[in-house]
């Protein structure tokens, strides 16, 4: 057993060593994009039982309970927003509110924490995750403090959506590839719980923001609000730990040569079109209640149903993604998204009743957020996943930032006021499983390169574009674990 452990332990250090000796030559991306394909999470796969459990064990499951509860104090309050904009968007409490402004900077809030993603990639190699982190938590309480005092447009959008998204950027963008470092085999499903603080902070926020507002005023919400994630965020950066020296993580910002890939190139345009379904969801919900005639705190009910099914779903999702192929979960969810929304969203939800079993299935409108890092694992592996999400955060600050302003741009008057939003928000859907379904042909198809079909693969490169195209339709319904 214990020769065992060393020849796989030799085995892991060969295969890290062959890869940082062929970073630090001089190739150009491409190449470096191509070889670093052919290490994809295959090997650490392979492990034996006794390694998996020795990688899988230990501090691996406090590092999901850190993560948990700073998701739920970073993107729980973000996903909150919701109910801050029906308030101001209904109250007049600012002076003359515009809807566009306002729906501006919620996504400006979610797309600068993207946005710093490159920042925080060369960051956190440079003075650490915990300093890193750590700098994030002041900046994010610093935003929502200054949101207390807002009494004009601009300066919400400096405070909360600059400021407070800074923050949280340099926060979650560090945390989110921390917990696939320390598992294997239950990668999908401990990022899931992990992706389950989103839910469950959104679920306590939304119902406990309105009632401060109701009964303290908004700016003492904003003050409880920083006071709280303040000293959460804080007390559970302290105990973060990474895993990137052993992987030996390539930290690139911008890693142009992931670009001439096939496979991420499929993998962006997937969280590309999610997005835009999510970020109006996400932000709509309290409006949506509110315009078809419901009160504020019904409205509220709506948002945390929407961040309940978050908290309870996404847990589900990463264990069936651990059985049944990470990315085949991801494109049925995604499906499940957009038929929800074309059918549930569209036709019941003008009763209350229907609003409610719309928002549970919210954990498929953000599968996305549960699948992302085990996805982007499968495609180019441990080693390039801070890059490679880096590059993904980026590619989401456009559908970030102005899937809000789209929708209130297309929110017209009367009881069919949001179908428009609606329609937009089921076909980004669909567009987002058509890019992943194809996303699974397309590595499947490689995978068949390195097994027992090497013969089929060759006769595929000879054949002509239409042919291609047919092999490649055939293979996107195989059943095959992917």
């Amino acid at each position: 057993m214990a020769a065992g452990q060393r020849s796989s332990q030799a085995g892991r250090q060969s295969q890290l060593s062959t890869i940082s000796r062929g970073h630090s030559t001089a190739r150009d991306d491409a190449q470096l994009g191509h070889e670093l394909m052919n290490t994809r999470i295959q090997d650490t796969g392979s492990l034996p039982a006794e390694d998996r459990k020795t990688e899988e064990s230990r501090y691996g499951w406090v590092i999901v309970v850190l993560v948990f509860l700073i998701n739920a104090h970073t993107w729980g309050l973000i996903g909150s927003y919701s109910i801050f904009l029906a308030y101001y968007l209904h109250s007049g409490v600012l002076n003359d509110p515009n809807p566009l402004t306002l729906a501006f900077a919620a996504g400006l809030s979610f797309s600068t924490a993207l946005l710093a993603a490159p920042l925080v990639t060369r960051l956190s190699p440079w003075i650490g995750t915990r300093p890193t982190v750590m700098i994030g938590v002041f900046i994010q309480a610093g935003g929502l403090i200054a949101a207390s005092f807002s009494t004009k447009i601009w300066h919400l959008v400096l405070a909360q959506g600059l400021l407070f998204g800074a923050g949280v950027g340099l926060i979650v963008n560090v945390t989110v590839s921390i917990v696939p470092q320390w598992f294997v085999a239950r990668r999908s499903f401990a990022v899931a719980l992990t992706t389950a603080g989103s839910g469950t902070g959104g679920l306590i926020y939304s119902l406990s923001i309105q009632r401060m507002i109701d009964s303290l005023g908004v700016s003492w919400a904003f003050r409880i609000l920083a006071f709280v994630s303040f000293v959460v965020n804080g007390s559970a950066t302290l105990f973060l730990r990474d895993r990137n020296h052993a992987l030996g993580s390539v930290h690139k910002g911008f890693n142009t040569g992931l670009f001439r890939r096939t496979d991420f190139c499929l993998f962006l345009a997937w969280g590309f079109f999610s997005q835009f379904g999510f970020g109006i969801t996400i932000f709509s919900m309290s409006d949506f209640a509110q315009t078809m005639g419901f009160t504020s705190q019904q409205g509220s009910y709506a948002s945390a149903a929407f961040n309940l099914s978050q908290a309870v779903g996404r847990p589900l999702i990463g264990l069936a993604s651990d059985r049944f192929g990470r990315l085949n979960v991801a494109g049925i969810s995604t499906l499940a998204a957009s038929i929800s929304t074309l059918l549930i969203w569209t036709l019941a939800g003008k009763s209350f009743a229907g609003t409610i079993v719309y928002t549970l299935f919210g954990a498929f409108a953000s599968n996305m957020w549960t699948t992302v890092a085990p996805v982007a694992a499968e495609v180019v592996g441990l080693q390039t996943l801070p890059s490679a999400l880096s590059i993904f955060w980026i590619v989401l600050v456009l559908p970030t930032t102005f899937a809000e302003p789209i929708a209130v741009s297309l929110k017209t008057e009367g009881t069919n006021a949001y179908l428009e939003v609606q329609l937009f928000v089921g076909f980004m859907y669909l567009a987002a499983f058509i890019s992943m379904w194809l996303l699974r042909a397309y590595i499947f198809q490689q995978t068949t390169q390195t097994s027992s079909h090497r013969e089929d693969s060759r006769s595929l490169n000879q054949t002509g574009y239409k042919e291609r195209l047919e092999i490649l339709y055939h293979r996107s319904f195989t059943l095959e674990k992917i």
